[in-house]
């Protein structure tokens, strides 16, 4: 069974919206690195959020281009239960690219944990200002976006 593209945009939404975790590559030149990461999204925006510390920071500094990969509906099938090569994994992804930058403005990093927030648990939050003062946000603006799918229709 082979992958099949997806181009029509509300899929490759649809995808985003639905994925729990995504993987951000990063890249310094030299070597890359990849995090897994809970997000927010909005309008061809992706939210993040992490500790201050931490060699992210450190590849951001270098190149602020990532990629960003998204996976959902998974599902393991199989044609014959004794035939190791007949089980495939269903799944719909989307691979996607842009810029990541920080977010430093107090009100700004609060519109980006409730949009976090609200990708997991669909009500409004609370935050301490110590929490939002020393928490790191990020935004990555998309710039491209491509979708796949195996054993969907």
């Amino acid at each position: 069974m082979k992958s099949k593209e997806i181009i029509k945009p509300e899929e490759i939404e649809e995808i985003i919206r639905n994925s729990d975790v995504c993987y951000i590559g990063f890249s310094d030149g030299e070597e890359p690195y990849v995090l897994p990461f809970n997000f927010g999204y909005t309008e061809d925006t992706v939210w993040l959020h992490s500790g201050p510390g931490g060699k992210k920071h450190d590849f951001i500094k270098k190149n602020n281009k990532v990629c960003i990969v998204f996976s959902s509906h998974h599902d393991l099938h199989f044609h014959h239960k004794t035939v190791a090569c007949s089980y495939s994994m269903r799944f719909k992804s989307v691979v996607a690219y842009g810029t990541i930058e920080y977010v430093e403005e107090y009100e700004e990093k609060v519109k980006a944990l409730d949009v976090i927030m609200k990708q997991y648990v669909k009500r409004d939050f609370t935050y301490s200002e110590p929490s939002v003062k020393n928490v790191c946000v990020f935004k990555v603006k998309l710039t491209e976006k491509t979708g796949k799918m195996r054993g969907y229709v």
